[in-house]
């Protein structure tokens, strides 16, 4: 063989050489491009996870809120119609307290009315308070009517209370009825 020959041989092989490199080097870039795109997809189920985990942990805590609510309030329909009866009550005994000859009829409306009474703030029921001569405030209030105001320092305040107002744990289920001076 000639020298020419051995050259062409050795060109070859360092030519076969140099491509097996190249191919190798490609593969390589190919295998860190595919654990690379395996990362980023592991990266992104990791993110999808956690807002499904947060999202989850925020309706746990929302539903226990509204759970909660709604044992605290749940009788609140069956208080509202319970209120009539309650303001009935202290009618008649307002009346009943005038007439010396029922003093018997009193002392049986006055148990059966303590007793209503007892029940229902064990229920959660409790009487929003209102003095005359208070400021008006139409957040608490409700006002039936204004009044000329018997003296200048009862303008915009509480004359009378017509009607009590009832909290049922910390919801108004009916605010207080006043009449306000002018």
């Amino acid at each position: 063989m000639s020298d020419k020959d051995n050259k062409d041989i050795e060109n070859e092989q360092v030519e076969a050489n140099q491509a097996e490199n190249v191919a190798v080097e490609e593969q390589e870039v190919e295998e860190l491009t595919v654990e690379e795109k395996l990362q980023a997809e592991v990266k992104q189920e990791k993110e999808k996870f956690l807002r499904l985990f947060a999202e989850f942990e925020n309706y746990k805590k929302r539903t226990s809120r509204e759970r909660i609510e709604l044992f605290s309030t749940a009788s609140e329909d069956v208080m509202k119609t319970l209120l009539p009866i309650l303001d009935d009550f202290e009618r008649a005994l307002s009346h009943i307290e005038d007439d010396k000859e029922a003093e018997e009829l009193r002392k049986g409306v006055l148990l059966i009315y303590q007793k209503l009474v007892n029940t229902l703030e064990q229920k959660g029921l409790k009487v929003v308070l209102v003095e005359k001569g208070e400021a008006f405030n139409a957040d608490n209030h409700e006002a039936i009517t204004q009044i000329p105001a018997p003296t200048d320092d009862m303008k915009g305040k509480i004359i009378d209370v017509v009607e009590k107002g009832y909290k049922l744990g910390e919801k108004v289920i009916r605010f207080p009825k006043v009449v306000i001076g002018q």
